[in-house]
């Protein structure tokens, strides 16, 4: 998971795509040392060129060229001591140290959010109950969720020079590692969901071997190997990432650093003049297990939703289908197109495009008829009746006991159901369970 200062290199690029802004006026701080390249910047453009942002792209230009309210000599004003009361005023386990880098950091990020505020935001209320749920399943801090901004700008398709992909930048072996799969058909790297759970466990490791979160984030970055060599030429008994700073490798040295401007930016933004601009993706999602292969294509032309939006909430599939006879069953769709997708699955799974996925009485409407009798239109009435309200087959009630460690969506994907079914079933209001709770999975 190498980290080449992804976030900064690529949302700055935006400047370019919306803006029209010169990316070196951005950083004329005499702190800012990033580098800017083009492979990162085509990262972050990946995810701008996504389905929701390209929808949006217009409003979003207009929003950003009437924002007036951020100064970029203001920062240089605001004192040590107050970025530091903040940052230890946030109600996070791993230390929020401040320094000169750190401060260097947070100017970065306070710019790049000036621009990008909205894209942050709107992915962060898109993923972040998802990070924190799981994070907070394998008992490590939920502010590791900030890590995704460094990593890809919460991009599950970015990929660096080195091969590491998704939202947690996994490289293909530590991958394999924490059962990640990837071949012709997926890669689970860039699940949201499963890269996440890898990604808690990961974490969870490095910090059972340094027993120090700066040192755990750095090896998440260089590996554990490459910090065991900073502690060993640091000597002297040193423990943490400030005390073995400069025996780190170069892009190391600024990875927890960058954490911190980060999680400052994404908590602090308001502070400093920045105003939200809100971009309308479909926070509201479910999974849905699927009995058959299926293609988005057919998908797509059943239920309505667009293909480029399938992809965008399933990007772990390569090739727009959904291999069931692989063992990969779930997708993930909009909560509002999730009935129509069960009552339609059957022509999905037949893979018929040869007529429109219209209601029997909409057929029965325009069915041409030659001289019709009261009889015929009776007839007809009658047998539009009869297709308007079929016999409703006998569900088998099935109920399970809740033990230690489940979670609502892991219960759901065990019996082929979705997690909006159960808490309807069982008029749930919140997603918490406890140990020995009877849920009613069906009936």
């Amino acid at each position: 998971m190498k980290f080449k200062h992804f976030i900064a290199l690529s949302i700055l690029s935006i400047g370019f795509v919306f803006c029209g802004q010169n990316l070196n006026a951005q950083v004329s701080h005499p702190n800012d040392i990033v580098t800017f390249t083009n492979h990162d910047n085509a990262n972050y453009d990946s995810l701008m060129n996504s389905y929701y942002f390209r929808k949006y792209s217009s409003s979003v230009e207009k929003h950003y060229k009437n924002q007036t309210n951020y100064n970029y000599s203001a920062f240089d004003k605001v004192p040590d001591s107050l970025l530091k009361a903040r940052l230890d005023a946030l109600p996070t386990i791993i230390p929020m140290d401040y320094n000169s880098d750190v401060r260097m950091w947070i100017n970065t990020y306070i710019r790049l959010m000036s621009q990008r505020c909205d894209v942050m935001l709107t992915l962060s209320e898109f993923y972040f109950p998802m990070f924190e749920q799981v994070l907070t399943q394998y008992n490590v801090p939920t502010e590791l969720k900030y890590l995704t901004i460094v990593e890809s700008a919460m991009n599950p398709q970015a990929t660096s020079r080195a091969g590491a992909a998704g939202l947690w930048q996994f490289m293909y072996t530590t991958g394999k590692l924490y059962g990640l799969e990837v071949n012709s058909l997926v890669d689970d790297r860039r699940d949201p969901y499963l890269s996440t759970v890898a990604a808690a466990r990961h974490l969870r490791d490095l910090y059972k071997i340094f027993q120090d979160w700066g040192l755990a984030l750095a090896a998440y970055n260089c590996g554990a190997g490459g910090v065991q060599k900073a502690l060993a030429r640091a000597g002297g008994g040193k423990k943490t990432f400030w005390e073995i700073y400069n025996y780190l490798p170069r892009e190391t040295r600024g990875y927890v650093p960058a954490f911190i401007g980060a999680t400052y930016a994404m908590n602090y933004y308001y502070e400093h003049g920045i105003r939200p601009h809100k971009i309308n993706i479909p926070i509201s999602r479910d999974t849905v297990h699927l009995r058959q292969n299926a293609t988005f294509s057919q998908i797509s032309h059943w239920t309505g939703i667009d293909v480029a939006e399938l992809r965008a909430l399933n990007p772990q599939f390569r090739t727009d289908l959904v291999p069931v006879s692989a063992g990969r069953s779930s997708i993930t769709l909009p909560s509002d197109k999730l009935s129509k997708f069960i009552r339609l699955q059957d022509s999905i799974y037949n893979g018929s495009r040869r007529a429109d996925p219209v209601q029997p009485e909409a057929v029965a409407a325009t069915t041409p008829q030659t001289n019709p009798t009261v009889s015929s239109v009776a007839t007809n009435k009658s047998s539009v009746k009869k297709k308007q309200q079929p016999a409703k087959p006998k569900v088998t009630r099935v109920t399970y006991k809740v033990k230690k460690g489940d979670t609502l969506s892991r219960i759901a994907k065990k019996h082929g159901v979705t997690v909006q079914q159960i808490k309807k079933l069982n008029r749930m209001r919140s997603d918490v369970l406890r140990e020995g709770q009877v849920l009613v999975i069906k009936g």
